[in-house]
């Protein structure tokens, strides 16, 4: 990697640490998990913090999962390799909050789980030296110059597994080759989603050994969350439509679908809520259904629960429940790890983050419940796998909220079309599994292909 353009890289993120403390304080105002153990995020650990371990011990298999998607593909991952690695130690390492609490429950007896190092020189040989992993496993998109130029030098594999790589994101690299060709030329090994993915890695100089699908293809939804869900949505009055994984604006824009122009003094989705340009056979259709919001963060519960107030809608939240739902004009999931429930208590899903221009969510899990999906026109983060649901008529494609909520309600009030949809989706989900397996397998080899060395001195500490 060329020094000086690591070196000018290094001096920015390095004058940049005032600036992430101040972003960690004002977000741990809302999310208290982001005043959590500060200084790891630079390299400084308790006494107490595990170094190499014991030689009766296996090896450390680092994986970083930034937030919540990567470590939910990390978790499929890891039932895969646990099993072909008696003994191994997970150091487990994430960017977010949420990464940070979902992954609390992958840790076994003797794992370690702290935040990503930030990139400068200084934190990251800190981190390396009190791990030394074996092995580095990068989820998705993770790729940090400081980190990987680190792993090169001290000859530690570190691999991008599950990777993608958007037409958005090509470009902005592209913008910056000279440092980001040699950040991925740098790394062991690329194990991509799709030949898409593959093709725009290769672009940059990644060393792609493999191509095998999304990880969270091979996702088994929880089967007692989703029969409650499907519980539920047997005694529902109404069919009930579900956004998922809303963003910030989308909720405003579903608002806008389908109360526009709605007279004065009234309110209520069960009262007519249409615009000047929709038929009264869609606004009995609307009229008709049960919605249920699941944003994306959970910062962001109350402030989307005050929008739909505002707007004149009654709310009823999921941690209110008692043994059932309770009446409302609008259902909001403010709960974590329960997307099958509301997967399985959903007709028919808007996928969040494509509305707006975000590049959608990962649409894979709702398919897995046997959920259709409505998309609106912005999945580029997950574009393949967006095409490909299209084409196995688990997935609609519409050009805005608009549409999408019209073509909802014709779905889910069309009961041939709607079971028709839903076993699609289904069929869709199982048949493209496998990656884990895959993975798994590669990174035995990539262990195999690089052997602990002898003369490595013991982490500090230790």
């Amino acid at each position: 990697m060329d020094r000086a353009a690591l070196g000018l890289y290094s001096a920015l993120t390095w004058a940049a640490q005032p600036l992430l403390r101040r972003k960690l304080r004002r977000r741990a105002v809302a999310e208290p998990g982001y005043a959590l153990a500060v200084e790891e995020r630079f390299g400084h650990y308790s006494p107490a913090a595990p170094a190499e371990p014991a030689p009766s011990t296996g090896p450390w298999v680092w994986i970083h999962a930034v937030s919540l998607g990567e470590t939910r593909a990390a978790a499929i991952l890891l039932a895969a390799l646990r099993p072909r690695l008696p003994g191994m130690r997970l150091l487990l390492t994430h960017g977010t909050a949420t990464g940070r609490a979902e992954g609390a429950k992958l840790l076994q007896p003797g794992d370690v789980q702290v935040w990503q190092p930030w990139d400068t020189p200084g934190a990251v040989a800190r981190f390396l030296a009190q791990f030394q992993p074996r092995l580095g496993i990068l989820m998705e998109t993770e790729v940090w110059p400081c980190l990987i130029a680190a792993c090169h030098a001290r000859g530690l594999p570190l691999v991008l597994a599950n990777a993608r790589l958007s037409e958005r994101s090509l470009r902005q690299a592209r913008r910056m080759a000279w440092l980001a060709r040699p950040a991925y030329a740098a790394l062991a090994a690329v194990w991509a989603q799709t030949e898409a993915d593959a093709q725009r890695l290769r672009a940059l100089g990644a060393p792609v050994q493999g191509v095998w699908g999304n990880l969270k293809f091979d996702a088994v939804p929880d089967a007692e969350l989703l029969a409650q869900g499907r519980g539920w949505r047997e005694r529902a009055r109404r069919p009930v439509v579900l956004l998922a994984s809303s963003r910030e604006g989308e909720e405003a824009l579903w608002l806008q679908a389908l109360q526009s122009k709605r007279p004065p003094g009234q309110t209520g989705i069960a009262q007519e809520a249409t615009d000047s340009g929709a038929s009264h056979a869609q606004a009995a259709a609307l009229q008709a259904v049960q919605w249920l919001i699941v944003p994306r963060h959970p910062q962001r519960f109350d402030a989307v629960q005050q929008l739909l107030q505002a707007a004149g809608l009654s709310v009823s939240r999921r941690s209110q429940w008692g043994a059932h739902p309770e009446p409302a004009d609008v259902w909001l999931g403010d709960s974590m790890g329960e997307m099958a429930l509301y997967y399985g208590l959903a007709h028919g899903v808007l996928l969040g983050g494509s509305f707006a221009p975000l590049g959608g969510q990962n649409l894979i899990e709702a398919a897995a419940c046997g959920c259709p999906v409505v998309l609106g026109p912005h999945t580029f983060n997950f574009a393949e796998a967006a095409e490909q649901a299209c084409q196995a008529h688990a997935a609609l494609r519409v050009p805005d909220m608009a549409a999408a909520v019209q073509r909802v309600g014709a779905l889910v009030q069309d009961p041939p079309a709607l079971e028709a949809a839903q076993a699609a989706a289904q069929h869709f989900a199982q048949s493209h599994r496998g990656a884990a397996q895959a993975t798994a397998e590669a990174v035995l080899r990539c262990l195999a292909a690089h052997p602990p060395h002898p003369g490595r001195p013991r982490a500090a500490g230790a």
